[in-house]
């Protein structure tokens, strides 16, 4: 069974890298002839403009209400696919492991105790880096969506705030917590 994973993967993989790499050959192509560097009136242009331009006219929109250039778009879309390439790929990874996971602690009732431990550690761990992530952008902790860190995090982050003060504006307390979290894990086992 992990062999048919491992080639799914490998195939999810490859197709991805040859997407971005058409992204990244679409991405440079556009931003040269926004930029001037190929004529603008060139049938390579005029394909540009109608096919692929409005595709990339949220991305500008976006960039443009930001206040950025909207030769940009072209940059900002390839990072797009490369972020979302990786993400899937990891998602893929992460399904996949749930999944050997799951058939390994169904093997005994024994290793089903201590996977649910592991995947209890594996949440903390992901709480912990939405929470500090989401702290670094302009979300409120009483988002719906980022809420949930602050609730499974917080039980453990407070007494540990209280005994590691802050360091001018940063705090360590995140970073020790997830490092109390690795270590508990390694001691487990899990």
């Amino acid at each position: 069974m992990p062999g048919i994973y491992a080639t799914i993967l490998d195939v999810v993989s490859r197709v991805l890298l040859g997407l971005a790499m058409a992204a990244g050959v679409i991405c440079l192509i556009d931003w040269a002839i926004r930029t001037r560097r190929i004529r603008p009136f060139s049938w390579l242009a005029r394909f540009f403009r109608r096919w692929v331009d409005p595709l990339l006219k949220p991305i500008e929109t976006m960039i443009v209400r930001r206040g950025g250039m909207p030769q940009h778009a072209p940059f900002y879309a390839f990072m797009a696919v490369i972020v979302g390439g990786i993400g899937l790929l990891y998602l893929l990874r992460f399904v996949f492991g749930l999944i050997l996971q799951l058939q390994v602690g169904l093997s005994s009732p024994t290793r089903f105790g201590w996977l649910l431990v592991g995947w209890g550690l594996n949440f903390l761990t992901l709480a912990l880096i939405v929470r500090v992530i989401s702290s670094w952008l302009p979300v409120s902790p009483y988002s719906k969506w980022i809420r949930w860190s602050y609730v499974s995090t917080e039980w453990f982050m407070a007494p540990l705030r209280r005994v590691i003060p802050p360091f001018g504006q940063i705090d360590l307390t995140p970073l020790v917590a997830y490092f109390l979290i690795r270590i508990v894990g390694g001691i487990l086992g899990v």
